[in-house]
């Protein structure tokens, strides 16, 4: 199967994050238990059916899952602050600079964005899933809340459903590429290198 197509993923994700070792993070030393899922960016549909079928089976299953859709924080966060309801009456007469710069400032990772991301994922969860990597562009970037994350914050696996590619040289860089074309963004500290669960193995039968 490829890395990217939706087709079949629901089945291999059942079977990868379910595994034991998977959870308990067995291989990852001290590097922080992010990992990426890729995808079409055309396929961004399934991918939501995915994840909502991903998350009731694994919860039948009794493990603790949680789910955070980060435009959705990012939302909050507007609204929060009081930005929401100006830029849903006034997003016309702004600037695009102007309108970028505050979705920037609102959504700064280290100090407003990561803080939100893990009080919605709680204390206890044994499995995180993220979406909306797409839906942030180009406000917010994958590899800098990547970067703002501590490995102390994250106790558990955390997949990052993300639209496009993500690959690995042979330095230790790594390299995600939103929606397969734009220009590739390298996560800088190896430290907080995301795993590609594209080659997490599943399980021998």
């Amino acid at each position: 199967m490829s890395d990217k197509t939706t087709t079949g993923l629901d089945q291999r994700l059942r079977q990868v994050l379910a595994q034991p070792s998977f959870l308990a993070m067995k291989g990852l030393a001290k590097e922080i238990p992010i990992f990426i899922q890729t995808y079409d960016p055309s396929e961004e549909d399934e991918l939501r059916q995915i994840v909502k079928g991903l998350l009731q089976g694994l919860k039948q299953a009794g493990l603790r899952v949680t789910h955070v859709d980060l435009f959705d924080l990012v939302i909050e966060l507007l609204e929060e602050k009081g930005f929401l309801e100006v830029l849903l009456k006034e997003e016309s007469s702004w600037a695009k600079s102007a309108l970028l710069e505050t979705l920037q400032n609102v959504s700064e990772p280290t100090k407003e964005l990561v803080p939100k991301l893990m009080a919605a994922i709680g204390k206890n969860p044994q499995l995180t899933l993220i979406t909306g990597s797409g839906r942030i562009y180009p406000f917010l970037r994958t590899h800098a809340i990547i970067e703002a994350l501590q490995p102390e914050m994250v106790k558990h696996p955390v997949v990052i459903f993300f639209p496009g590619d993500y690959s690995q040289d042979a330095d230790g860089g790594s390299y995600l590429r939103l929606f397969g074309t734009t220009p590739n963004t390298k996560i800088e500290n190896p430290h907080y290198r995301a795993t590609n669960l594209a080659y997490f193995e599943t399980p021998s039968s």
